[in-house]
C-alpha cells in the first residue's frame, strides 16, 4: 500500500469542520474518494474547500483544526 499526501493549495488557517458546532468533514480512518472535501482553508475571511485528488483511507491528519497552514504543506496522509 502506497501512502500519498493531501497538501494545501494555499496559505491560511485550516479548519476540519464546516462550523464550530458540526462534526469534522472527515476523521482518521475514514475512506475518501476523489472530490471529497476534507477541510477548509480560510484566507482573509474567504473559505476554500480542500478536496481529495484521489481515493483511499485517511491514516493521519498532519495539522490540527484552526492551525495556520502554508501552501504546499501536507494536511493528511492517505493510504491506497
Amino acid at each position: 500500500m502506497a501512502n500519498k499526501q493531501i497538501v494545501s493549495p494555499l496559505p491560511g488557517t485550516f479548519y476540519r469542520r464546516p462550523t464550530p458546532d458540526t462534526p469534522p468533514f472527515k476523521a482518521e480512518g475514514d475512506s475518501i474518494a476523489a472530490g471529497d472535501t476534507i477541510g477548509l482553508v480560510e484566507v482573509m475571511k474567504s473559505f476554500h474547500a480542500i478536496q481529495a485528488q484521489f481515493g483511499g483511507k485517511i491514516v493521519k491528519f498532519l495539522i490540527d483544526n484552526e492551525e495556520p497552514i502554508m501552501a504546499g504543506q501536507p494536511i493528511a496522509d492517505v493510504e491506497d
